[in-house]
């Protein structure tokens, strides 16, 4: 009988060990993640603005502009431009002022190449500095 008993106790501290041993990892778990740190939330750049390509203005408003270009092609920039253009473009960023100058010059058909350096010229003559290495594209 004594076999049987040590047998016994035997099994008993095997299955105790085998429960206990698969019983502490479950345990042991809970403090998991007390001890994890929280995630570092990157938040995306603000978008880019992308200076605007068309005219935010009414072409026609510039028309009169291109037309004092128009009578200014042998005598050179004067007082009307700067009293008729300037106030039209005055609230334009460069490159806008640039792109409606290039617009209303292409709506009138006229030569590009003699117009558009008198155009660029009117932007100086307004106070506004072209874009480096802008061109005004057939």
């Amino acid at each position: 009988m004594e076999s049987s008993n040590t047998k016994t106790t035997t099994l008993f501290f095997i299955s105790m060990l085998l429960i206990s041993s698969s019983l502490t990892p479950i345990l042991g778990c809970g403090h998991c993640n007390k001890h994890k740190k929280k995630p570092i939330i990157i938040s995306p750049p603000p978008p880019i603005e992308v200076p605007t390509t068309s005219c935010p203005i009414d072409t026609i408003k510039l028309g009169a502009c291109v037309d004092l270009l128009g009578g200014l092609v042998h005598i050179g920039l004067g007082n009307p431009v700067v009293n008729e253009c300037c106030p039209i473009i005055e609230g334009l960023v460069e490159i806008e002022a640039a792109v409606c100058l290039c617009t209303t010059l292409k709506l009138k058909l006229l030569n590009l190449n003699l117009y558009v350096p008198l155009a660029l010229q009117l932007l100086l003559t307004c106070g506004k500095t072209p874009p480096p290495g802008y061109t005004c594209s057939l």
